[in-house]
């Protein structure tokens, strides 16, 4: 059995690796969003925080009521109960990453959690 698993989403304008990468400690998505357009709903967690990182383009995230411009390059960490929706500006589409995880779950990261041979 292998110690790796590898996907190609190719040019979906969403795509959730948590099943095809067999994930269990994360969910990442890509989304694409064409100029003018928007995530068709408001939402929040329970347990997740959600890092967005900004691939391509620019837009608009309203996060518990705050309007925040967002472009290619950005990240944001947005807290499990902030209520947020992303929207492509009127003139560009935009393209980012999420990255959710349950708050306050890592214990180790980089050099902390590494195993060097």
């Amino acid at each position: 059995m292998s110690n790796y698993t590898k996907t190609n989403i190719g040019n979906e304008a969403r795509a959730e690796l948590h099943e095809t990468l067999s994930l269990t400690g994360a969910e990442v998505s890509i989304n694409s969003l064409p100029a003018g357009a928007s995530v068709p709903f408001v939402h929040s967690h329970k347990n997740n925080e959600e890092i967005y990182g900004i691939i391509d383009g620019k837009g608009t995230a309203i996060i518990d009521g705050d309007t925040v411009e967002i472009t290619a390059g950005d990240w944001l960490k947005i807290s499990p109960a902030a209520k947020r929706q992303f929207f492509a500006a009127s003139d560009s589409g935009i393209t980012y990453i999420c990255i959710q995880v349950k708050q306050n779950s890592l214990n180790g990261f980089t050099v902390d959690d590494a195993i060097v041979y």
